[in-house]
């Protein structure tokens, strides 16, 4: 005999309750649902992914062929690092021999791909690394001989200069490590736009949750250079994750450094002050 219902309430024979389990009549639902499974959510995404695709929906930028970024953002950067580096703190070099390098770099790197960044040979790549490499390295002496005369004893007297100082030495190491990042990433600027490798080294929320972004969103050199800077102020990733080693080796370096040197510079300007 079957299951008689009430009048005025529905028919639930056949139906399911939010947690999958038939609804039987008479007994209450669930008041709890249970939690999604991750990779349950991955799958419905990936799902619709293809969906969209097959309507003609594209691809986000990152993951196809796109126009090479543009050149300015970059050469910008490199020169404020060459303004920012101390000369007191390059010695025994003599002052205008590491500008003087890095800017002869950044004209050619500049001829090579004036508007944007899209002719990459073993040259232009291994240029492009010395430019970098020059940077990083003269901020890291002058790091380490700042370190040195505070725990000496012999960074003056006076807390402007002091400050001023660490001030350069700190931002110039958030603009070594955005173009280290900038660089690395996925092969570096002209194969992430050429699509040549899908996994990505740093993942930006956008690559996570495409839903964030419009289509055409890709990580550009400003997208680096937020990153090395809450690096460098909160010590640790914020909103990009790395996943390559490179990329947690990379950004340990640079929370080690920003570190060492805000926290000597502070403590020893407040102590002057």
């Amino acid at each position: 005999m079957g299951q008689v219902t009430e009048p005025g309430q529905p028919d639930l024979a056949g139906q399911q309750d939010p947690a999958g389990q038939p609804v039987v009549p008479g007994r209450p639902w669930p008041r709890f649902r249970r939690a999604g499974d991750p990779w349950q959510e991955w799958l419905r995404r990936a799902e619709q992914a293809a969906v969209a695709r097959s309507h003609g929906v594209p691809a986000p930028a990152w993951l196809r062929k796109t126009p090479g970024e543009r050149r300015w953002p970059v050469t910008l950067s490199v020169i404020a690092a060459i303004v920012l580096l101390p000369s007191d703190f390059t010695k025994p070099l003599p002052p205008y021999l590491l500008p003087a390098l890095e800017g002869a770099l950044l004209v050619g790197l500049s001829i090579v791909n004036p508007v944007r960044i899209e002719r990459r040979g073993k040259v232009v790549r291994a240029a492009s690394m010395v430019l970098i490499g020059l940077i990083t390295l003269a901020n890291a002496v002058s790091a380490g001989l700042l370190i040195r005369a505070i725990l000496q004893g012999h960074a003056g007297h006076s807390a402007g200069p002091l400050i001023a100082t660490g001030a350069s030495i700190w931002a110039t190491n958030v603009i070594a490590f955005a173009l280290w990042y900038w660089e690395f990433d996925r092969g570096g600027p002209v194969n992430r736009s050429l699509a040549t490798r899908q996994h990505p080294d740093l993942m930006f929320p956008q690559m996570a949750s495409p839903e964030l972004a419009p289509v055409d969103w890709e990580p550009v050199f400003v997208d680096y250079l937020y990153l090395s800077f809450t690096n460098a102020t909160a010590f640790s990733p914020t909103d990009v994750m790395p996943l390559a080693r490179w990329a947690k080796l990379t950004m340990l370096v640079q929370s080690a450094v920003s570190l060492a040197v805000g926290a000597l510079v502070i403590a020893r300007a407040v102590n002057i002050l």
